[in-house]
């Protein structure tokens, strides 16, 4: 679309102008680094960045309204480095040019509202999100078109050169930093550290499609994410975990698509998300309060965080009411059908400390809560949401299943709207619906099948053995109308379905 034919008045803005400012900010000793470093924790202290932005009162100047407007007509653009999370430009890399956008089709997931029977087994209206329709089938897509993005600028500044980039990942990380370094071959080669059998063979074989190196470890992800932290202050790699302020940045384009699809009005909204890293969480809370600071919204909206009773440390820490009294300790995880959440001691947990204490501050009241649910109840209510139209993995039913908890709790009121984080695609795994449907779920996830929830295939087969088609042997005309009417009587049969008048 050409510019002649938007508004005069955001015409200026429709194609976004790069700027300064961006910086690191350590969330421990509050020392400043530059971004045209690669840093991932202070040098000082050791503590997680974030990434800050000391221009950001410059995007009070521009009413919220006119944000609005602007967001709204870059729909219509047809440059692909604005089609992504960079729609929201301003907000996520202003100092990154269009022409160092990695742009492969994240973004701008649907939201797709529950039906009506679903909706009223738990008791609220609510929508998923379905994230799981990003390239690599996950949100974590949003953060690493904005992490490569980052290093392509970079690469283009000639900054760096030769990079390797290199994951932990329980499966999804490893899937989205694999493709998007691939896209980019060869000026990124990539290395994601598994660990070993605690991976989908849907996710695995992501990774080795796109090309990486894929090395197994033994334990879990918390042991698997020490190895890549050694490695990242050893050696000159790239860390692509969300320990990388620039995926922290990426993920908050979930914050604002919401807002936008909502029309702008985050009242009454409640957003639920799983806890795994505690990347995600920090960043849909961080991309709220950018927008409600620029006054693009004006309300927070409430946020759930949810996690298993098999890997809940982030639950724990919020138990104490006093937060002078709270203290950090890591959980050692459980086996949990949400596997891409299986993390006892997530990097970013600073970040959620930090972040959480001042959205409740400007919402003027706790807007961030967290819960926690069995396995039992995530499996129950990811094949409940699949039954129903839905696409979600075992961490959207995490998310189903906390908000059933936190309407139980009193948390949320029936009066609210729900937006639940459909984190990743049913396929990647699918292997737990196979389990479970089989009846074959290990104890120690301790999830019970329900014969009522079960769904398998029937075979169904000629009375006459010989009448089977296949590749190698194909029947003749008169024995295959045999063979169709046969088996459409026994289908029939099966479905109780009336002969046709």
């Amino acid at each position: 679309m050409k510019l002649d034919f938007f508004p005069e008045d955001i015409r200026p803005h429709i194609i976004p102008k790069t700027r300064e400012g961006l910086y690191y900010k350590c969330l421990g000793c509050s020392a400043e680094y530059s971004i045209e470093k690669l840093l991932y924790v202070c040098p000082e202290c050791n503590q997680v960045l974030l990434i800050q932005d000391r221009n950001a009162g410059s995007l009070q100047k521009i009413p919220g309204a006119v944000w609005q407007k602007i967001f709204d007509f870059r729909k219509m653009l047809k440059i692909p480095a604005l089609k992504g999370i960079y729609r929201y430009h301003e907000f996520i890399g202003p100092c990154i040019p269009l022409e160092s956008i990695v742009y492969l089709g994240e973004g701008h997931t649907p939201i797709v509202e529950a039906n009506e029977t679903l909706q009223k087994k738990v008791g609220l209206s609510f929508f998923y999100k379905n994230d799981g329709q990003n390239p690599s089938a996950s949100f974590k897509d949003r953060g690493m078109a904005s992490a490569v993005s980052s290093i392509k600028y970079l690469i283009d500044q000639n900054l760096v050169s030769d990079v390797i980039a290199i994951c932990a990942s329980t499966g999804d990380t490893s899937a989205a930093a694999s493709l998007y370094a691939s896209y980019l071959d060869p000026l990124i080669k990539s290395a994601v550290l598994l660990p070993h059998k605690k991976v989908t063979s849907q996710q695995l074989s992501q990774p080795l499609g796109s090309g990486a190196h894929v090395f197994e470890i033994p334990g879990v992800f918390d042991d698997c994410m020490k190895i890549v932290e050694h490695l990242s202050t050893q050696y000159s790699v790239v860390l692509l975990n969300s320990k990388n302020a620039w995926r922290i940045l990426g993920q908050e384009s979930y914050s604002y698509e919401i807002a936008q699809d909502f029309e702008w009005d985050m009242e009454n909204k409640v957003i639920v998300v799983p806890i795994g890293n505690a990347g995600n969480i920090s960043a849909v809370m961080n991309g709220f309060i950018k927008f409600y600071e620029a006054n693009i919204i004006d309300c927070l909206p409430k946020i759930v965080g949810v996690q298993s009773e098999h890997a809940d440390p982030v639950f724990q820490y919020y138990l104490e009411p006093d937060e002078t009294k709270r203290k950090f300790v890591p959980v050692d995880t459980k086996p949990s059908v949400a596997q891409a959440a299986m993390i006892g001691n997530p990097v970013s947990m600073p970040r959620v400390v930090n972040i959480a204490k001042k959205y409740n501050s400007l919402a003027g009241r706790q807007q961030v809560f967290f819960v926690q649910v069995t396995e039992q109840s995530i499996m129950d209510w990811q094949l409940l949401a699949n039954k129903n139209g839905h696409i979600t993995c075992t961490q959207g039913g995490e998310c189903l299943a906390g908000l059933v908890k936190a309407l139980d709790k009193k948390i949320v009121s029936k009066k609210e709207t729900a937006i639940l984080d459909a984190t990743a695609h049913a396929i990647k795994f699918s292997e737990f619906q196979d389990l479970y449907f089989n009846s074959k779920i290990p104890k120690d996830y301790h999830i019970d099948s329900n014969p009522d929830k079960i769904n398998l295939p029937s075979l169904i087969l000629p009375d006459n053995p010989n009448m089977v088609p296949s590749q190698k042997k194909r029947l003749g005309e008169k024995d295959f109308q045999n063979f169709v009417k046969d088996i459409s009587e026994k289908i029939a049969e099966r479905l109780s379905l009336k002969v046709s008048l």
